[in-house]
């Protein structure tokens, strides 16, 4: 084989693999569209037509050196999962995990001879938009936050509390069991001490984020309280604050200041648009404690589960080995679809929960022997 014909195809393979690429983001970012609304939508939907181009360039490429461009295919498992979640939550829910990939790529095309001047650009400029959606009507807030310490940012919820759960419940009590099973107890045993370790880690769970989020809500109402009062005390000072917010969205000062001014006239509108703008919080959703307490009591309980399970059917060798293979195989995919979650290889996300998860039990079931003896 000739040194070009082994160019060639090497520079084929790599434009399959652009133009895969390139597809794939333009389909994400059609999916994000259809989880948002107003001028939102139509940023997501420019940033896929763009991507469409970018395909474009390199199927002409393909067909330049007299290759053929393949089928668009199916999206990813990743991009259907993020553009599913987009849909049913919005599109704020996995916009960050969006724009981490394409700071990732943003000098994709840097200095590349095959793509066209504006590939590179545009591919800076997809980060650098998606980062201030994600920060839009944040930069007042971290800019106030740092001159006014009373007000906080960490927030969490239900999706955060689920993930916890199914992880803790499923290496814990699997760990548990396992410990158990190494010590030589009896399979009712086992039994017993599982759907304890089940019962005890879910209410724990439970009780643990109830809390949380109580206080959580607790400390944002306070804020929300400390932002009325400062409304009604300095109304002057909250106009100026306002309008250097949405001159820092883009505005300029005579639009920021006379936005501001209207705004100011309704005291209740300010109120909810400081709350929203300044500490970027919404009213409306400040977390519920009973939605994160049940949504993790059913998350750790479907963990501590799998490793339980067979112990309701069979003892001895093969409840163990049956535990073991099914906790295995829940590792796995809990791992996978986070990684999924996280934009990275589903196949090595699995692999690494699995070794850890694993990991954990054999050691507790190593100590467990060792006591049993």
């Amino acid at each position: 084989m000739s040194v070009e014909t082994r160019r060639d195809r090497h520079a084929a393979a790599r434009f399959r693999d652009l133009l895969r690429s390139e597809r794939q983001s333009a389909a994400l970012y059609r999916g994000l569209a259809a989880g948002a609304d107003g001028e939102r939508r139509q940023i997501f939907l420019e940033l896929a037509a763009a991507e469409e181009r970018h395909a474009a360039h390199w199927a002409a490429k393909l067909t330049a050196i007299g290759e053929r461009v393949p089928e668009s295919g199916r999206p990813t498992a990743r991009v259907r999962l993020l553009s599913w979640l987009a849909r049913r939550f919005s599109a704020d829910t996995v916009l960050p995990l969006v724009e981490r990939a394409e700071h990732s790529d943003a000098g994709l095309y840097d200095g590349d001879p095959h793509a066209a001047p504006e590939m590179a650009a545009d591919e800076r400029s997809h980060a650098r938009v998606l980062t201030r959606m994600r920060h839009e009507g944040e930069t007042g807030g971290r800019s106030i936050t740092r001159h006014e310490p009373w007000h906080r940012g960490d927030r969490s919820g239900t999706l955060r509390a689920a993930v916890f759960g199914v992880n803790d419940g499923l290496v814990s009590n699997t760990s548990l069991v396992m410990g158990f099973a190494g010590s030589g107890a009896a399979g009712r045993t086992i039994l017993f001490a599982g759907l304890a370790g089940l019962l005890a880690g879910a209410f724990s769970m439970a009780a643990g984020e109830y809390i949380s989020m109580r206080s959580q809500r607790e400390a944002y109402e306070r804020e929300i309280d400390l932002e009325s009062e400062e409304l009604r005390d300095d109304p002057e000072a909250e106009a100026e604050e306002l309008a250097l917010i949405y001159r820092a969205k883009g505005l300029d000062a005579e639009e920021a200041e006379r936005i501001a001014t209207t705004i100011m006239k309704d005291r209740e509108a300010a109120l909810d648009t400081m709350v929203r703008e300044e500490l970027g919080l919404n009213p409306d959703e400040l977390g519920s404690p009973w939605s994160a307490a049940v949504s993790s009591l059913i998350a750790f309980t479907l963990g501590a589960a799998v490793a339980v399970l067979p112990y309701l059917f069979a003892s001895g060798t093969t409840a163990l080995v049956s535990s073991i293979t099914l906790a295995a195989i829940a590792l796995f995919v809990v791992g996978a679809a986070l990684g999924l979650l996280n934009g990275r290889g589903p196949l090595r996300s699995g692999a690494r929960q699995l070794l850890i998860g694993g990991g954990a039990a054999l050691v507790v079931y190593v100590v467990g022997h060792l006591i049993g003896a």
